[in-house]
C-alpha cells in the first residue's frame, strides 16, 4: 500500500476556509445542495458531504477556482446590497434586465458565472 501524501498546513487551511466560506455564502444566499454543486462543478452528494465536514474543496482543482469565484460573487453582491442577505437572494432569483437573465441561472456556466461578477464589480465601481 503507497503511502498517504498530507497536504501542506497552509493549503489544507486555505481548504477549509474556503470550503466553510462558499457553504456560508450559499447558505445565506438561499441556495440548495443542487445549485451549489453546479456553480461549483461538484456533485450534490459531494455539496453534501461538505456540510458533513467530510470532504474539503482540494487546491488546483477546478471546483476550487469555481469557489472562490462564487465567494467573489456573494461578497461583490453583500456589498452593494449593504449586507441584507434577504435583498441579495432575492437580486438572484429576479431577472435582471441588463443581464438578460435571473443571475441564478447565469451563474450555473463558468461564463455566466463570469459575467454576472463583472456585472456586479462595475456596479460596485459607480462613483
Amino acid at each position: 500500500m503507497a503511502p498517504t501524501r498530507a497536504l501542506p498546513l497552509a493549503k489544507t487551511d486555505k481548504a477549509a476556509v474556503l470550503t466553510k466560506a462558499v457553504l456560508r455564502a450559499s447558505t445565506q444566499l438561499g441556495l440548495t445542495n443542487k445549485v451549489l454543486a453546479t456553480v461549483i462543478g461538484l456533485s450534490e452528494a459531494t455539496v453534501s458531504r461538505m456540510r458533513a465536514g467530510e470532504y474539503v474543496l482540494q487546491p488546483g482543482h477546478k471546483p476550487f477556482e469555481l469557489a472562490v469565484l462564487f465567494v467573489r460573487l456573494y461578497r461583490s453582491l453583500d456589498a452593494i446590497v449593504g449586507g441584507d442577505d434577504a435583498v441579495a437572494g432575492s437580486w438572484l432569483k429576479n431577472r435582471n434586465t441588463l443581464l438578460d437573465a435571473e443571475p441564478l441561472a447565469l451563474i450555473q456556466t463558468v461564463p455566466g458565472l463570469m459575467n454576472v461578477i463583472q456585472y456586479l464589480d462595475a456596479r460596485r465601481a459607480v462613483i
